[in-house]
């Protein structure tokens, strides 16, 4: 039998990786998935409780999601977009804007979250460009922030892991504080002051609004910056301070559509309508690349001209609007509808999250919270270094897999997993703070 751990480590060069940590940290090559499971090739089985990373909504091989693929398989598997369109691509812009506030009716596709972000960031500061405003070009983010590795997206990003190395190659952008909230277990609400944020924010627009192309932030959730939960009643004061400045709003609901923070789409919390929303991860499931940028008729209209104007976006990728990957979104669309999985969310959550909570008991755990589908809290006062990585295997060998951020440990489960799979996520947990690390 090939050795597949040795083959792998000969020729692939792993994504947010220390690959010198695999020399003693076993790979985990997997056969098959099914649900909320993965099974290696030694018939050990694992619960994704990260829903590898954050894309797969309706658990692995979903029989639905297999035959929309494989229907579409004999029919189209892609074609440039450009020029060109397919039923599948049209059918779907349509049922998502339907999902979306009445002004966002314009779709421009993508195949990655960071590429999303590239183009809302470049469709903004054309924007501006194209109408005069040629001096806006700086962009607004919250500390902490994450928006995706690509240079644009990591110059609006704040996690010096993964930023500072490359700070000379970056764009200029302006940082505001972002506030942490508080998560109420008795009505699941995340509150918290924040009023020193906002001071922050009045004046970094007072010296810095005449030259802010766009405001960009996760809503509710920063999930690559520790998971860090903030108040929607924050997002909207933010906002209308900067809309008042002719900076135009990005969401960045890449990880956190589609339900995960509770609503189909965070912005339905916040009461914003941005300018541009960039939605990719649980897009399709989980099964193949896609994103798309979704932004108003005023945006596009800018854009509208004769092409000798030099107004176009010319902006593309070779797999934008991939008909297979359509087809997966389709699905996806298709079983929030039949099984009404918002609803069915708000009561799993609030079932998880009382496993959950019990979990602050423990002298290691701090902040405890969720939003949505999303369970988090933080490991204070342990011995190693690493702690998030010892959570991390001792886990895997209890068939759990969770990548903790740092000591930030979050479980961030498939829809599909039941209380009872959830529950025994959260008793592994339980044992393993139990130990002295």
């Amino acid at each position: 039998m090939l050795d597949l751990k040795a083959l792998d480590l000969a020729h692939i060069w792993h994504p947010c990786t220390q690959m010198k940590d695999h020399e003693t940290l076993p790979l985990i090559p997997i056969q098959s998935a099914k649900g909320v499971y993965l099974y290696d090739f030694e018939g050990k089985s694992f619960i994704d409780g990260i829903s590898s990373w954050w894309v797969n909504l309706f658990g692995h091989c979903n029989p639905f999601i297999n035959a929309a693929i494989m229907q579409q398989l004999e029919q189209l598997e892609h074609i440039i977009l450009a020029g060109f369109s397919h039923k599948g691509i049209i059918t779907y812009s349509q049922r998502l804007c339907a999902l979306l506030p009445q002004s966002l009716q314009k779709c421009f596709y993508a195949d990655n979250g960071s590429s999303a972000v590239e183009v809302a960031l470049k469709m903004s500061f054309h924007s501006h460009y194209n109408v005069g405003n040629k001096e806006k070009n700086a962009f607004l983010s919250l500390n902490n922030a994450y928006h995706g590795e690509t240079l644009g997206a990591l110059s609006v990003g704040d996690v010096g892991l993964y930023k500072s190395t490359y700070e000379p190659l970056l764009l200029e952008t302006l940082n505001t504080p972002v506030p942490s909230g508080i998560w109420n277990p008795n009505d699941g609400a995340i509150n918290g002051d924040y009023h020193k944020e906002i001071e922050a924010l009045e004046q970094i627009l007072k010296k810095h609004a005449h030259r802010i192309c766009a405001f960009i932030l996760e809503p509710l959730l920063q999930c690559a910056g520790g998971m860090n939960m903030y108040p929607a009643a924050y997002v909207k004061e933010a906002c209308a301070l900067a809309r008042k400045h002719n900076i135009h709003i990005i969401f960045d609901e890449i990880a956190v559509g589609f339900g995960r923070t509770g609503s189909m789409f965070a912005l339905e919390q916040c009461d914003v309508v941005p300018d541009f929303l960039c939605l990719s991860k649980g897009i399709t499931g989980g099964y193949l690349p896609l994103s798309v940028v979704v932004t108003n008729d005023s945006i596009y209209q800018g854009f509208y001209a004769r092409y000798e104007e030099q107004k176009a976006f010319l902006h593309s990728h070779s797999y934008t609007g991939n008909a297979l990957a359509i087809a997966a979104a389709n699905a996806v669309l298709d079983i929030f509808e039949r099984d009404d999985v918002i609803l069915a969310n708000h009561s799993l959550s609030a079932a998880i999250a009382k496993q959950w909570s019990m979990l602050s008991k423990h002298k290691k755990v701090a902040s405890v919270r969720v939003c949505g589908m999303v369970f988090a809290f933080d490991l204070i006062g342990c011995k190693l270094t690493r702690a998030g990585l010892y959570v991390y295997e001792q886990a895997l060998a209890k068939g759990v897999l969770l990548r903790p951020l740092g000591n930030t440990i979050y479980f961030m489960p498939p829809y599909v997993i039941s209380l009872e799979i959830a529950e025994y996520v959260c008793n592994v947990l339980d044992s393993i703070l139990e130990n002295e690390f």
